[in-house]
């Protein structure tokens, strides 16, 4: 593994993709009707582009090899959650700078789509607690 500060390579850069459209995602399915999972999923993406730094710029290219696989949101809850801990890891090994940046972004990406929904969800909520304990344990 390279340790240069910045050097990421296309499959990290996939997994950093992964795991922040994977965010995205889990908060948009977790919010039920379509018009409020649409609503969500638009102000998390949203928030997924404000990224800067190199984390900003991975987060910004095409995503080339992007798939979430399964038929449930467990399934997909399982591979996002799998980026996101990987995604920190070599954060940490490769760009320890950027690593606070890739929370951030998540972070906020999560509160983007809980304040796209005028009223609480519990699931909506629920989700992200999951995905704020994997961050913070990370």
């Amino acid at each position: 593994m390279d340790k240069t500060p910045g050097t990421l390579t296309a499959d990290d850069e996939l997994t950093l993709q992964t795991a922040a459209h994977g965010v995205v995602c889990l908060m948009a399915v977790s919010d039920p009707g379509a018009i409020s999972s649409t609503r969500a999923g638009m102000a998390a993406g949203k928030a997924i582009t404000s990224a800067t730094g190199l984390v900003g710029r991975v987060l910004a290219a095409k995503p080339k090899g992007l798939k979430f696989d399964g038929r449930s949101t467990a399934d997909i809850a399982d591979q996002v959650f799998d980026a996101v801990r990987r995604s920190l890891a070599l954060l940490d090994a490769k760009a320890p700078d950027e690593t606070d940046n890739f929370r951030a972004v998540l972070t906020t990406a999560i509160d983007a789509a809980r304040q796209a929904r005028p009223r609480p969800n519990p699931a909506q909520a629920a989700m992200a607690a999951k995905i704020t304990a994997l961050l913070d344990a990370s």
